[in-house]
């Protein structure tokens, strides 16, 4: 597997950890029937992020680590911005996922591309609506 496979692995470590991380907020200020939503995002990112550990040790690197905590991309003071973050936590999770899925092959690429579809169908469960193309960037 390549070098690159490795880069983009870790980088979507990195990703789940601030996702599980951003999850914590959200199950906090989300509520009724959200709360579900939010619990079951926070225990598949776990899982992901336990799963891309073994990855990268496989790929022979060391996993990064995660950090103590996670600079959010906006102050979260109620339920309608912690939905807000959901979304975006899984459009995050899905541009560095579809980086994987460029960079890997075999089962590596199959598993992100899983990943992937994962976090887009979250992202459209939170934001309401979805977008063209999950995981890449828009183009100006």
């Amino acid at each position: 597997m390549s070098t690159g496979a490795l880069e983009a692995a870790q980088a979507a470590l990195a990703a789940e950890h601030a996702a599980v991380y951003g999850y914590g907020v959200v199950g906090g200020r989300v509520e009724g029937g959200r709360r579900g939503e939010a619990d079951a995002a926070y225990t598949a990112h776990r899982a992901r992020r336990d799963a891309l550990a073994r990855t990268v040790r496989d790929l022979g690197g060391k996993p990064a680590v995660a950090e103590p905590a996670y600079a959010l991309p906006f102050a979260v003071p109620d339920a309608a911005a912690a939905v807000r973050l959901a979304a975006e936590l899984e459009d995050r999770i899905a541009g560095v996922y579809s980086d994987l899925v460029r960079a890997a092959e075999g089962p590596l690429r199959r598993e992100a591309a899983g990943a992937l579809r994962e976090a887009a169908v979250r992202a459209v469960r939170w934001r309401g609506s979805g977008v063209a193309f999950p995981g890449l960037a828009e183009r100006v």
